[in-house]
């Protein structure tokens, strides 16, 4: 169960890293739509785990392994937007969120 306060850095987060990736998207995945599903933070609020929606799906981990190269850039990145809301920014794990081809696959099997 989360605590109030990893909610609330969440959220930011995710609102925030939405921001960059619409902003920074065209350089690191031309042509893919990224968008930051899910942010989880560990209680002591120093690890953010950051699930990465990508649109169209086609080649999404090997973006997201890019991503994960480049990840003291966004954390830097991350950091002038949060420094007054943040001490200290944490350490950004990103993730492929691939709920939505779940869901796909699910309800083809359906019909």
């Amino acid at each position: 169960m989360e605590t109030t306060r990893q909610q609330k850095v969440s959220r930011l987060i995710q609102k925030e890293m939405g921001i960059i990736f619409q902003q920074e998207a065209q350089q690191h995945a031309p042509g893919k739509l990224i968008s930051v599903s899910t942010v989880r933070v560990t209680p002591n609020l120093a690890v953010a785990k950051i699930y990465l929606s990508i649109f169209p799906s086609d080649k999404s981990d090997d973006i997201v392994k890019e991503i994960n190269k480049n990840v003291g850039y966004f954390r830097r990145i991350l950091g002038n937007k949060v420094r007054h809301q943040l001490r200290i920014v944490p350490e950004l794990n990103f993730f492929n969120d691939d709920s939505l081809d779940y869901i796909e696959n699910i309800d083809n099997l359906l019909k």
